[in-house]
């Protein structure tokens, strides 16, 4: 999972990889949830999208949430389509390692997750998460809803208001609308449930993210 002499700059559509045009086969069911990877989901589940470092630490992070239907690790805010692992890594195509949570509204709020995501990590790094360096370890929030593009930017004010207390830099994270979503390879999905004894190098920054503050 490091990297350090890659690019600090993600490539444009016309210099990253070609890609294929059929997925990367994948695994079908999450294995400690039980549920599938895939949609279509049951009703009333919404979706949204984090990258914060090595997917493996973060998926298991966000599995663990209370109210969450099924977690997936996959690649987007990239260039390429249907990208290998090996080409993400090579910096080649633009993506982002991310995990897709698809979760009950009813059951969690986004402003739950959202705390999980402003707290394991430090999100004033740019194109590095700690010891990983390399374009696909930004860190970004990809929403699918109004709602949850304003918690996530409410969420981004009062931490990077922490943060800068801290003496800490200007929050890098990325706000953007859900891009494509690419599911990555069968032995990432779940892989610290795979490999209890994994390599996790996720680090926060011992700022909190308060609740209910995008109310």
């Amino acid at each position: 999972m490091f990297g350090l002499f890659k690019s600090s700059t993600v490539p444009t559509a016309e210099n990253a990889l070609p890609g294929r045009p059929d997925p990367i086969p994948t695994a079908k069911t999450h294995t400690i949830l039980g549920t599938p990877l895939k949609p279509p989901f049951p009703q009333g589940i919404e979706t949204i999208y984090f990258g914060f470092g090595c997917f493996w630490g973060a998926e298991r992070r966000l599995w663990e949430v209370d109210g969450v239907y099924v977690t997936a690790v996959g690649y987007a805010a990239g260039s390429t389509p249907n990208p290998t692992y090996k080409e993400v890594c090579s910096g080649k195509t633009g993506h982002n390692e991310v995990v897709m949570v698809a979760y009950d509204p009813k059951k969690v709020s986004v402003d739950v997750l959202l705390k999980v995501f402003w707290e394991a990590h430090n999100p004033t790094q740019g194109m590095r998460q700690g010891n990983d360096v390399g374009t696909q370890y930004r860190s970004g929030i990809y929403v699918t809803s109004e709602a949850q593009r304003a918690a996530a930017i409410t969420t981004r004010d009062a931490v990077g208001e922490q943060l800068s207390a801290k003496g800490f830099p200007a929050i890098t994270t990325e706000i953007l609308d859900a891009p494509k979503f690419y599911y990555a390879e069968d032995y990432h999905q779940q892989y610290l449930d795979k490999n209890p004894s994994g390599y996790c190098g996720l680090r926060g920054t011992g700022v909190t993210c308060p609740i209910g503050v995008s109310a």
